[in-house]
């Protein structure tokens, strides 16, 4: 779980730092209400498939466990993002008069655009911001270009979730899953905490059980953390003490599971809505350079960006797994908002 929750702050951390010189910091040199609609959806993807990729792969059949029977699951779930996700409409954001100039458009952090270059000008009229100077200032204008999409940077574009858990047999037909890995990390750290329940319901349906059909609910929650420290960068006018981004993301799901259990082949499928949420913080203090003629001005921001997304939806998977004795392999296809592609293999007893 290490290892999958590491992948995870590690994106979080590109998507926070990315590109250099044209990362999330240089957004700040807009006011702030303007900072933070044009940084709640330039990360919107990431931050919406992270919920949607943490609520998948649960499940790889609808058989429970016998008795303290249990399983291993090490697998990985790809959330991709629709086409209409990779830029977003700049125009809809209703920014503020502030903004002087900006193009109708501009990718989305799981994007593959190339932002344009200072396409974003940026007017303070004098005497108007306190964070300058105490409020004594003249007019300053400055251009600033927003961070370029890594999708192409990324297995199928998509954003990468763990799918790692152990499974355990319970009486009265019923199983328990857990997710959980301990803060890691230095710069950038995870923590995750998962728990579900699934209860096989197949003898409410008279003879099916005699059959190779099995049926279940399931319902299931993942909490998760990262956080990443901001890079102070060099060569854009920005100095940056104690910079941090922390994403807080909760997610949770609940099923009506059916499998077909033959001796070596699996297919199963489930039908159900997920739900969640997402937080990001930016904090740490924030210095911006503006000039005007030969004389500088710096704009002091602390802690500032807090953004909010929610996420819910109706999901359907489609899968098959493939047992070898109590080796197992398995492969489905999620569709929902963020259609996911999940793989991995288990180790079951019993």
């Amino acid at each position: 779980m290490k290892k999958y929750l590491l992948i995870i702050a590690t994106v979080f951390a590109f998507s926070i730092n990315s590109k250099a010189q044209d990362g999330i910091e240089n957004i700040l040199f807009a006011d702030i209400s303007d900072a933070n609609k044009l940084t709640l959806e330039y990360l919107r993807p990431a931050s919406e498939g992270f919920i949607y990729g943490m609520s998948n792969g649960w499940y790889h059949t609808a058989k429970v466990h016998k008795i303290l029977g249990f399983d291993i699951t090490i697998g990985a779930n790809i959330s991709t993002a629709p086409s209409s996700m990779e830029t977003f409409n700049v125009n809809s954001l209703n920014l503020s008069s502030k903004i002087t100039q900006n193009p109708s458009t501009s990718p989305t952090v799981l994007g593959s655009g190339v932002a344009v270059t200072n396409a974003f000008e940026v007017t303070i009229p004098a005497n108007s911001d306190p964070n300058i100077n105490g409020g004594v200032h003249p007019e300053l204008r400055r251009n600033f270009t927003m961070p370029d999409g890594f999708g192409d940077d990324l297995p199928m574009s998509g954003v990468p979730t763990p799918a790692v858990q152990v499974n355990v047999g319970l009486p009265w037909k019923l199983e328990a899953s857990l997710r959980y890995a301990p803060e890691i990390g230095d710069d950038v750290k995870g923590k995750l905490f998962g728990l579900g329940v699934k209860k096989e319901i197949t003898s409410w349906f008279g003879p099916l059980d005699k059959t190779p059909l099995h049926i279940s609910i399931m319902a299931a929650f993942t909490n998760m953390t990262v956080s990443s420290v901001i890079d102070d960068p060099s060569g854009n006018d920005v100095n940056i003490t104690n910079g941090l981004g922390e994403l807080d993301l909760k997610s949770h799901t609940i099923q009506a599971i059916a499998s077909l259990n033959f001796p070596i082949i699996n297919i199963y499928g489930g039908f159900g809505y997920i739900g969640g949420s997402s937080s990001l913080n930016l904090s740490g203090r924030y210095e911006l350079q503006y000039q005007d003629g030969l004389v500088n001005y710096t704009r002091i921001l602390n802690d500032p960006l807090n953004l909010d997304y929610d996420v819910s939806g109706f999901t359907t998977t489609v899968g098959a797994r493939l047992s070898l004795g109590f080796f197992k392999i398995f492969g489905s296809y999620t569709l929902q908002e963020f259609n996911t592609y999940s793989a991995g293999i288990a180790f079951s007893i019993r």
